[in-house]
């Protein structure tokens, strides 16, 4: 006969395997998690669709000029004298001599530009404005873990800065812009990950009171997020997904606040069983149990949530569903097996992980403190708030819904009709600054016109009509010569023709940067195309106005599958249909208080000027994925209470015991996504507080008031058509 020792001697071997084989999969990992940076796409244009108008005049643009450019206007103020203006000179002539920084091949300025750059003197006379047209193969090219167009700002913004001089110089345009967003993302590597770190870790040790447990956790999702990152590298790295530091850096969050979440739920059941079983290898295997289906419900739903995203026309969100469903993927399955792996490594005193306060085996007591009454005092203040809610259910639940509609008249005045590119800073950047400059003193549509493209013979037309449309500032018809560099004059140079097609450029007052431009773009659009149907309009500008269009059509697809797809999650879990449909639409409507609240403070605190029109989507997938994981938290709990004590006070028994945790993981995840507010970048820091407000909300009103308050009010209904396996 086997004796127990004999039976149980793979229990810690089991563990060590575990535990080494995810130590494993750390070594790879973060050996590629400085990497990523390396198979980012930033470049907005790259996430449009091939469908989209202006990617179709883009394709058209490179037969007219095979060696496509990209403009690094470097602007300089403060101008009062000709001496200045020699000085840029200078500095023009040094900067193209000198040779970019971490070329191996040693290439200097000149070496990638398409025709030496230009000295332009404002009419003004208080400006100058160095343009540098920098061939677009080579600015994308790859040297080391950035490209050549990155080294191309760094240089010349080194050679200005040696300047012995007074003025200021401003590297803006495309080139500018985009070393200022490589800068931005920057961080996503280190201080973003760092600051979500030590919030995760402020906040165990004060739910825990526990120097050991938090670190646990913490290594846990560190090690899940290098699982995560080897998956999303090798598959954007294959072209198989568009990743851009955006979504690195919501992959990031999603992967430390889930795992956080999941190992709270798993570590209060664990503590719970603690005290009914002696060995903490009985306890972990009765939490583990009860933990996976409320864990694996909510990783599906998320998961499932963020796939629906590739239904998504803009490659940055359909690139964000699977590289955040790969890290929701990771955070499950690191938090089911290697966290408890570690909390087992003591064996028989593994009980030590909590110190100082270790769970006390209480053998059949705990039976006897099983009332109702027990639970609730154990509980404490979330014993009063479920007594509370049990005391008067219809009170609660329409109290609570009144104010989610009082915070959701917020959305009144929201503003999500665009942003330029120039306003994705949360602050001044040199980009900038120096768009301000240019418009100040050029005409600073010039660089980055708005491109037409129509048959020759309605060219004389399609000129005419957008000249005189407001905010045009000047059109012309593309020649040999112009597409050489030369500036745009009257003459008798025919124009080039491409199967019948001509190019038309029209420059407007303000930049293609600017959200102002989005608008003209429309207007030229509106009349260009009656004349004829063959008409292509495209150029930066029109890429931001296709990008908010592309994300208007897919609100109205995403949105409701999402939602289906949650509704079918919560009626197999829950085993009813009424609740689940009560439980999505009090998520839908936490979400318009989310967002209502949020636009207030977008609005008249934070002064934005405005929203990105993919903001409220990705804010809407986040919320309602990841809030419903409360709701599914609090219900399968009641379910299982219910079952054995009707549905009122299953209610109240789960509202008691989940209450700490459910409301520790929401304060988690909500930190979790503040942290994205250190990336001084508009989209980021407005999902980070539509995420993060929405979070609370979840947390403290739906899961707390609304939800319990419902189910409560309807009794054993609300589980139909199933209730009658509840006894009343």
């Amino acid at each position: 006969m086997k004796t127990s020792k004999q039976k149980t001697w793979w229990r810690p071997v089991a563990i060590v395997l575990v535990i080494f084989g995810w130590l494993a999969i750390s070594g790879v990992g973060g050996s590629t998690f400085g990497q990523l940076s390396s198979v980012q796409e930033n470049d907005s244009a790259a996430f449009l669709p091939a469908s989209a108008e202006s990617t179709e005049a883009a394709a058209l643009h490179e037969q007219f000029v095979p060696s496509d450019t990209i403009p690094g206007l470097f602007v300089v103020d403060g101008v009062t004298s000709p001496e200045d203006v020699a000085t840029v000179e200078a500095f023009a002539a040094e900067a193209g001599d000198t040779v970019i920084e971490g070329d191996p091949e040693g290439r200097t300025v000149n070496d990638l530009l398409v025709a030496p750059a230009t000295v332009v003197p404002s009419e003004d006379g208080e400006a100058v404005l160095v343009a540098f047209n920098l061939d677009a193969a080579l600015f994308e090219e790859s040297i080391g873990e950035e490209t050549l167009g990155e080294a191309f700002a760094s240089t010349v913004r080194a050679v200005w800065a040696e300047q012995d001089t007074e003025l200021n110089g401003y590297l803006t345009g495309p080139v500018g812009l985009t070393a200022d967003l490589v800068a931005a993302f920057a961080g996503i590597d280190g201080i973003l990950l760092i600051v979500a770190l030590v919030v995760v870790l402020i906040i165990l040790l004060i739910v825990y009171r526990s120097p050991v447990l938090p670190f646990a956790v913490l290594i846990t999702a560190m090690i899940a997020l290098t699982a995560a990152i080897i998956a999303v590298y090798a598959m954007a790295k294959a072209d198989v997904i568009t990743l851009n530091g955006q979504s690195q850096g919501i992959m990031f969050i999603l992967v430390v606040g889930a795992t956080t979440d999941y190992a709270l739920l798993l570590v209060a059941r664990y503590r719970e069983e603690l005290q009914r079983h002696e060995s903490p290898y009985t306890a972990m295997g009765v939490a583990w149990r009860r933990s996976l289906e409320p864990i694996a419900a909510s990783a599906g739903t998320v998961v499932l949530g963020l796939l629906v995203l590739l239904l998504s026309d803009l490659k940055s969100n359909a690139s964000l569903g699977p590289a955040g469903a790969i890290g929701i993927i990771a955070a499950f399955v690191a938090a089911l097996t290697l966290l408890p792996a570690l909390l087992l490594i003591g064996g028989k005193h593994a009980r030590g992980v909590f110190w100082p306060k270790r769970p006390v085996f209480a053998g059949e007591d705990v039976k006897e403190e099983n009332s109702i009454e027990a639970v609730e005092k154990r509980a404490g203040v979330w014993g009063r708030v479920s007594r509370g809610v049990d005391a008067r259910p219809r009170r609660t639940w329409i109290g609570a819904a009144a104010v989610l509609l009082i915070m959701a008249a917020g959305l009144f005045g929201l503003k999500a009709d665009g942003l330029g590119q120039r306003d994705v800073f949360t602050g001044e950047v040199e980009s900038t600054t120096g768009f301000d400059v240019l418009e100040a003193h050029f005409d600073a549509g010039q660089s980055s016109p708005i491109r037409i493209f129509v048959p020759e013979g309605d060219a004389a037309q399609v000129l005419e009509e957008v000249e005189a449309v407001d905010g045009v500032t000047s059109a012309y018809v593309l020649t040999e010569s112009v597409a050489q560099g030369a500036p745009p004059m009257a003459g008798d140079e025919p124009p080039i023709v491409v199967d019948g097609m001509v190019e038309i450029n029209a420059v407007t007052e303000v930049s293609s940067a600017s959200k102002e431009a989005t608008v003209t773009v429309q207007e030229v659009r509106d009349v260009v195309h009656p004349i004829s149907d063959q008409a292509l309009v495209g150029g930066q500008a029109a890429e931001s106005l296709d990008t908010k269009i592309t994300t208007d059509r897919d609100i109205k697809i995403i949105i409701p599958v999402i939602l289906l797809v949650i509704f079918v999650v919560l009626v197999m879990l829950l085993r009813a249909v009424l609740t689940p449909f009560l439980i999505v639409l009090a998520n839908i409507l936490s979400f318009a208080a989310a967002l209502g609240l949020s636009s207030l403070l977008f609005n008249h605190v934070f002064g934005f000027p405005g929203m990105d029109p993919a903001t409220p989507l990705l804010g809407f997938v986040f919320l309602v994925a990841l809030g419903v994981d409360y709701s599914i938290f609090l219900m399968s709990r009641a379910r299982e209470e219910s079952l054995q004590h009707g549905t009122r006070e299953g209610v109240r028994r789960a509202l008691a015991v989940t209450g700490g945790v459910i409301t520790s993981a929401g304060i988690v995840l909500a930190a979790t996504f503040a942290a994205l507010g250190v990336i001084p970048l508009i989209f980021l820091a407005q999902i980070a507080v539509i995420v993060g407000l929405g979070v609370l909300i979840d947390t403290l009103i739906v899961r707390s008031l609304l939800v319990p308050g419902l189910v409560s009010d309807m009794g054993r209904i609300s589980w139909w058509p199933w209730h009658r396996k509840i006894d009343n």
